[in-house]
């Protein structure tokens, strides 16, 4: 077997779209992810749905593989002929060990690339709006580590004392008392402004101001937490934070669903300033020996009305017909319906317009529209998944319509690698009842003060039905799609500052 290659890859500090381009490409190619507990897990969306992933920790407190551990596992999944990305957050050669790893896949003469990542040195006090150099304030700045492979000597930090310039220490809260007193007793001003950002890049980002004799105690008193970057010098008295404020700005949401669905409500949550943690709990499960269905497809033409109640059951529909090279053509005369307009819009993808799209994306809404345009002797074609509602079948049967109702996929629940099984983000998301079981199945569980908002009114009911949940924490979107769900949020969100400002 011919050696694999391995990406050591930063994955940039903060969220997920930090990331470089290159480094996004490379975790799409990988057969493999080694990754550090520090990075946003969204960036785990960017492999592949196969992608082996293998979380090796590194952050203090915490559990973790030794470095050599490390270095042996990237040269086992290699030489396993693997494409393997070490995702490391920041920039791998930032006190990121990253040469420590280049040096034991260089023994072992397998091919690697280091792909840079943004570094929490520069990123994180730009986030908190202090520049690390500014004209005529700071014209230099200086990165230092508070955390070595051997015990901080006495006087290490003083040293920095006489160096001109913005001082940025790493991985140093735990020691900022003594930071901060060395630097004084080596000559640095008590007064010099003084900074430490916790958490930078992600929505808990908290960021405390000060003067060095100070700055220790107020970190104290704020219980302020790791990780974080401390920033000595008066470029710290600076404050140029972000004034453009987003629908979603400074809200987490908790996404649940298929992949494909996490990674679309992610992206848009993001886009509207919020913060959000995917939790990809369900997988598509095509049945591929499926006689029936590819009976069906052969036999289109016998057919007068197509209806597709998903945009994954549309997906599985275009893919079959390509692989059982049905031209398209043979649709014509055949009424499409679908359940909503995102269905709707897989279909425009690929030059197919749906008829029938009811107001009301609901199997309800759809079953009767499709009465409402059906003629005596015609049969309808229903492709959809295994625990779809029996509502359509029973208003079919009710307006004594044909039909065959084939199941083309099932959604199963698939092992998650989420570390917190409390979720206490500010939104919860359930775009299916089978959402919803894999969930709570998985031993999830939402705390009081999260709001659980529902595609629709079938996901709510499974919820309702399998769940002790305060329904008035329940909230279900108007429109029965992604994007109703995120407009719920948006609402609501908006609601409740209206409510806050009013109560100052």
């Amino acid at each position: 077997m011919s050696k694999g290659k391995v990406y050591i890859t930063g994955g940039g500090c903060g969220e997920a779209d930090l990331i470089t381009l290159r480094g996004a490409y490379a975790l799409g190619q990988a057969d493999c992810v080694v990754f550090d507990d520090l990075i946003d897990k969204r960036l785990l969306g960017f492999a592949s749905e196969n992608a082996e992933t293998v979380c090796v920790g590194k952050r203090m407190g915490k559990h973790s593989e030794t470095q050599e551990a490390i270095n042996e596992i990237l040269v086992k999944k290699a030489l396993e002929g693997k494409t393997v990305v070490r995702l490391k957050g920041g920039d791998p050669f930032v006190f990121g060990r990253g040469g420590e790893e280049a040096a034991a896949l260089s023994g072992e003469d397998i091919p690697f690339e280091i792909i840079p990542g943004i570094s929490s040195c520069i990123a994180v006090p730009e986030l908190a709006g202090i520049p690390v150099t500014h004209r005529r304030v700071s014209r230099s700045f200086h990165v230092i580590t508070a955390h070595t492979a051997d015990d901080i000597p006495d006087g290490y930090f003083g040293k920095y004392a006489a160096l001109d310039g913005t001082l940025v220490f790493l991985m140093g809260l735990n020691r900022l008392k003594m930071l901060t007193d060395e630097l004084i007793g080596g000559g640095v001003s008590a007064d010099t402004s003084a900074a430490v950002i916790s958490k930078g890049g992600t929505s808990e980002q908290r960021t405390v101001r000060g003067r060095l004799s100070d700055i220790a105690k107020t970190v104290q008193k704020e219980n302020i937490s790791a990780p974080a970057v401390i920033i000595v010098g008066e470029t710290a008295a600076l404050d140029y934070s972000r004034t453009l404020e987003k629908k979603l700005s400074g809200v987490s949401v908790t996404v649940t669903g298929t992949r494909a669905l996490v990674h679309k409500l992610t992206n848009k949550i993001y886009a509207q300033g919020g913060s959000a943690y995917p939790l990809p709990l369900v997988k598509i499960s095509e049945y591929e020996d499926n006689e029936r269905f590819d009976r069906a497809l052969e036999n289109i033409s016998e057919y007068s009305c197509l209806a597709l109640t998903s945009v994954n059951g549309a997906d599985i529909f275009l893919d079959r017909m390509k692989r059982l090279n049905i031209d398209v053509r043979r649709l014509c005369g055949l009424k499409i319906a679908v359940v909503g307009r995102p269905t709707g819009e897989r279909l425009r993808s690929s030059g197919i317009i749906p008829e029938l799209v009811p107001d009301t994306y609901t199997v309800e809404a759809l079953g009767k529209l499709i009465a409402d345009n059906a003629k005596n002797g015609e049969r309808v074609l229903i492709l959809r998944a295994e625990q779809g509602s029996e509502i359509l079948n029973n208003i079919l049967d009710d307006n004594g319509i044909l039909y065959d109702d084939i199941k083309i996929y099932d959604t199963v629940p698939w092992a998650d690698k989420a570390y917190d099984k409390n979720i206490s983000t500010d939104f919860i998301t359930f775009a299916s009842g089978s959402g919803v079981r894999a969930f709570f199945g998985s031993g999830y569980t939402v705390s009081d003060r999260t709001k659980i908002v529902c595609i629709g009114n079938v996901t709510a009911e499974e919820l309702f039905r399998t769940q002790a949940v305060d329904r008035e924490n329940v909230f279900i979107a108007d429109s029965f799609t992604s994007d109703g769900m995120i407009e719920k949020i948006e609402r609501l969100t908006k609601n409740e500052k209206i409510q806050k400002t009013s109560q100052q």
